[in-house]
C-alpha cells in the first residue's frame, strides 16, 4: 500500500518537474531576451525619464503575465499533490499513527522555517 502511494507520488512529481522545466525554458525565450536588450538601450540612452521606459515596462509585464499564470498553475498542482499524498498516507495509518505523523510533519515544518529565518538573519 505504501509502495503504491510512493510510486504514484514519484510519477506525479516527475510530471510536475517536467512541466516546471518547460516553463523555465520559456523564461529565456527570444521575446524576453529582446526586451532585456531594449531595456539596456533605454538605460544607455537615458530614455527612462523621457517616457521610453513606460511602454517597455508594459510589454515586459504582459510578456511575463502568461509565464506567471503557468507558474501559478504548476504551484497549485504541486499543492494538490502534497494534499493528495498526505490524505493517502493518513488513510493507510491508524488514527493514532496519523496524529503522530501530522505532529511530526508540523514540527519539521516549523523547525525548517525557524532555521531559514536564522540563516537569513545571519546573512544580513
Amino acid at each position: 500500500m505504501v509502495d503504491k502511494v510512493q510510486r504514484t507520488t514519484i510519477q506525479e512529481e516527475k510530471h510536475l518537474s517536467g512541466k516546471m522545466a518547460k516553463l523555465q525554458e520559456t523564461v529565456a525565450d527570444a521575446t524576453l531576451v529582446e526586451l532585456a536588450h531594449e531595456a539596456t538601450e533605454i538605460m544607455k540612452n537615458n530614455e527612462v525619464h523621457e517616457g521610453g521606459a513606460d511602454d517597455h515596462m508594459e510589454r515586459v509585464e504582459s510578456t511575463l503575465a502568461s509565464k506567471e499564470e503557468g507558474l501559478e498553475k504548476i504551484l497549485h498542482k504541486a499543492d494538490d499533490l502534497r494534499m493528495k499524498t498526505l490524505r493517502n498516507i493518513t488513510q493507510i495509518l491508524s488514527p493514532l499513527q496519523a496524529v503522530h505523523f501530522l505532529i511530526a510533519a508540523a514540527e519539521l515544518h516549523l523547525r525548517v522555517h525557524d532555521w531559514g529565518k536564522k540563516k537569513d538573519a545571519l546573512s544580513n
